[in-house]
């Protein structure tokens, strides 16, 4: 008999990341099971501090469920790719049918299809950073590479596309846009969006439009889709249920391809193929798809002034502003700040490690700035999901903790 060994994984994630529910996140978990209340930052469950899924939207899961014991086409139910294309046609986008519309089993199903159907070994694929790390875990899970372009927060967390055009080889593939970004809750303006659009059709790259967090904005900001830029390569468009409707356990996303599609037969080709592999996605939460895009939009009540999104952000901005170690670029969009810890004030900072102690010792879980792949060590990000006051004690712990690192530091 050959002596035992240790099972080890795929080489192959060597280069996977995800933080957000990596060794914090499972420290946190023994810490409950301890008895101790942790208070969980680190990822946008609207349910967990909660937050509802709208009665309509779960009347029409619950009145077709006989409909839903099947499996159904591999692209999903005729119902709920057609409301996307209504509101794909609804924001300008032109020439969409339910033909190019895939739903998936959430927006991270998608992700991982998609680029599976288009990288080949050594593929090189444009992703922000800091970035939602999904994406680049999926890059390089498909044997492609992530390059990363900077969103600098001296330019609020926007890209530049001169930057990005320099970044690109002759194995650049595609580029992600994430708008409203996670996690910094930039909003991209159009002039930015459009310069994209421009050197991705120079470059024939497809583009990939991450906007989950469409409606999500604050203080008047402006989402301007992607798909209304973008004609002359292929544009994929991918958003959901989870954030907007407060859905995220219903597991129901989308990708809307539009711009240069007759191009793209054979790669859609081989989307459907994948598509099929795994028969279909989730069937009760599609039938949620039709009555939420076309009923009324319950998030703007909880983004305008004196709506619990738009009161928990100021939460966050005042507790900043009262913070001697704080800076923030305020938040236009989605469900997340991306704090920053002055090096002028506390030199050496450390994220994982402050991370670490705030949990072990204030209870607090934050997701620290490294896991979104960025190559500075100062940054964490929080989510505004819970209550004012629950943001305002949260705060004063953490202030806490750095007056104390901040003394034993002098």
């Amino acid at each position: 008999m050959k002596p035992r060994q240790s099972l080890r994984a795929s080489d192959g994630l060597a280069n996977v990341r995800y933080e957000i529910r990596g060794k914090l996140a499972r420290r946190a978990q023994s810490l409950e099971r301890l008895g101790y209340d942790i208070v969980s930052l680190n990822i946008g469950n609207p349910f967990a501090f909660g937050f509802r899924t709208p009665e309509t939207m779960r009347l029409a899961m619950i009145e077709n469920l006989r409909s839903s014991e099947g499996y159904v086409h591999q692209k999903g139910i005729f119902p709920a790719r057609e409301a996307v294309v209504m509101q794909q046609q609804e924001r300008g986008v032109r020439g969409v049918t339910a033909e190019e519309v895939f739903i998936g089993n959430g927006v991270s199903e998608l992700i991982d299809l998609s680029l599976r159907a288009l990288l080949n070994p050594g593929d090189e694929v444009l992703v922000p950073s800091p970035d939602y790390p999904l994406w680049s875990a999926a890059v390089n899970l498909n044997g492609g590479r992530a390059v990363h372009y900077a969103c600098r927060a001296e330019r609020d967390f926007v890209p530049d596309p001169e930057e990005m055009e320099a970044l690109l080889t002759a194995r650049t593939r595609a580029l992600v846009i994430v708008n409203p970004n996670n996690p910094t809750g930039a909003v991209y303006p159009r002039e930015t969006l459009a310069a994209i659009a421009s050197l991705a059709e120079r470059h024939r790259l497809v583009v990939f439009a991450d906007e989950i967090y469409d409606h999500i904005l604050y203080d008047g900001a402006q989402f301007v889709p992607m798909a209304t830029l973008v004609q002359g390569t292929l544009c994929c468009t991918m958003s959901g249920l989870s954030k907007v409707y407060r859905a995220c356990g219903y597991r129901v996303g989308w990708a809307v391809f539009s711009g240069d599609t007759e191009s793209a037969a054979e790669y859609l080709g081989g989307l459907e193929l994948l598509s099929s592999l795994r028969l279909c996605s989730n069937v009760p939460g599609q039938w949620a798809v039709q009555t939420a895009l076309g009923g009324y939009q319950s998030i703007r009540e909880l983004t305008r002034p004196g709506g619990r999104l738009h009161e928990s952000r100021r939460a966050i901005i005042e507790g900043v502003a009262r913070s001697r170690y704080l800076r923030l670029r305020r938040p236009m969009g989605a469900l997340y700040a991306f704090l920053e810890v002055r090096d002028d004030v506390l030199e050496d900072f450390d994220d994982q490690a402050f991370a670490l102690e705030l949990l072990e010792h204030k209870h607090v879980l934050v997701a620290p700035g490294v896991s979104f792949n960025v190559p500075y060590r100062n940054c964490f990000r929080i989510t505004n999901l819970p209550e004012p006051d629950i943001l305002a004690t949260v705060f004063a712990r953490i202030e806490e903790l750095l007056d104390a690192r901040a003394a034993a530091a002098s």
